[in-house]
């Protein structure tokens, strides 16, 4: 975990009750410390997602963005300046959340902890972030090689090694940060029709049969097979000398064989040098089977009948869309994959605006507000939203 020095109290604290201020949604991490900072700065906090009764992070995060919309109702909130943090366990939360819902956050910043877990979704896109800054202040330069991965896929992240962080540095960094209701340009790509808004576009209407291969996939690709031993969730460091691999962390919720400290030093009687070799293992594996693994706790070794896990792959297949506003050609350009219908929101300052899909100009947008794009069957159409 990285160390941060404290924030010091700034006059913007004394005015932030009267007037507007950022909010700060905390997902993970030390929170009375973080919220601490936001007083100190004048900010409204919000956290941690721990709280979210939701197992799958799709439903937190659908959760979480109902609760931002209550504190923003229920506080002065400054709508343009809301972002994303999590610490350690927090910062994979941090990239997937990120990715998967961007238009809530004007910027996000990651402290400690890994990328692998975001990354091994199979479910983080790099375009998603195009409009949202993400800052990692990772402990190691080792955590280089999965920065890089990211960004080669077009997300938007800064990478940095935090060992002198301090919170007035993030919380300059993030203030810098506004979100842009209507950004000229929005991209996005996803394989779940509960995550297709995309700024000003939502998407209606899929069809993986409706390509185009000017666009391209911005999946970060997964690093391997995921597999994984059926002992329960629990982490470990990558990083961590031998033998074998120590089990670092337990969910709170865990029934599982396992304690804290044990450490598997043999899967189907073949020993585990360190955690590095069993990653290298099960990154490798792609195929299920029933194994027998070797636990030492302390002195005493125990053998544990279990399986070896291959998770399915979800969302292999995506829709993507691309839009820009070119104000120089008063003109609406939108590329799409995979999809047959979309809502778009023109705002005043684009109007008058030709709405142009996929090289064909369908219509020209007179007036602000709501447009149904459609396609059936090969004919595309454009046409304002009923009342």
């Amino acid at each position: 975990m990285l160390a941060l020095l404290s924030l010091p109290a700034t006059p913007a604290a004394v005015s932030a009750a009267q007037d507007k201020a950022p909010l700060l949604v905390l997902l993970d991490g030390d929170a009375p410390q973080w919220q601490q900072w936001c007083t100190a700065a004048g900010w409204h906090f919000l956290g941690p997602w721990t709280d979210i009764p939701e197992k799958s992070i799709d439903l937190r995060i659908k959760t979480l963005e109902k609760r931002i919309a209550e504190t923003t109702q229920r506080l002065p909130v400054d709508q343009s300046r809301i972002y994303l943090a999590g610490q350690g366990d927090g910062t994979p939360a941090v990239f997937y959340t990120a990715s998967r819902a961007p238009d809530l956050w004007a910027a996000a910043v990651a402290v400690g902890g890994a990328a692998r877990p975001a990354i091994d979704s199979n479910r983080l896109f790099g375009a998603n972030t195009t409009n949202v800054p993400v800052l990692w202040l990772s402990g190691s330069r080792e955590d280089e090689a999965m920065a890089r991965r990211m960004t080669s896929a077009g997300y938007n992240l800064e990478f940095k090694v935090g060992t002198s962080a301090t919170a007035q540095m993030i919380f300059e960094w993030l203030g810098h940060k506004q979100r842009d209701q209507y950004p000229t340009v929005a991209d996005c790509e996803t394989g779940a029709k509960t995550f297709s808004r995309c700024y000003w576009i939502e998407v209606t209407g899929f069809d993986a049969g409706s390509r185009n291969d000017a666009l391209a996939s911005t999946r970060v690709e997964p690093l391997g097979s995921g597999a994984s031993l059926d002992l329960g969730g629990f982490g470990f460091t990558r990083n961590d000398p031998g033998p074998g691999v120590r089990v670092s962390w337990l969910p709170p919720d865990y029934r599982g064989p396992l304690k804290l400290e044990d450490r598997i030093v043999a899967i189907a009687g073949k020993p585990v040098r360190d955690a590095a070799a069993y990653a290298e293992l099960m990154d490798q594996t792609t195929e299920e089977a029933s194994v027998a693994v070797t636990v030492q706790r302390g002195k005493e070794r125990n053998r544990l009948e279990t399986r070896i896990l291959v998770p399915k792959r979800e969302e292999s297949v995506t829709a993507r869309v691309q839009a820009r506003y070119m104000p120089e050609l008063q003109e609406i350009q939108i590329l799409s994959r995979s999809i047959i219908g979309m809502r778009l929101t023109v705002p005043p300052a684009w109007a008058p605006a030709t709405l142009n899909w996929n090289g064909t100009a369908l219509a020209k947008a007179e007036t602000p507000g709501c447009w149904l794009l459609e396609e059936k069957k090969a004919l595309l159409s454009a046409r304002k939203c009923p009342e």
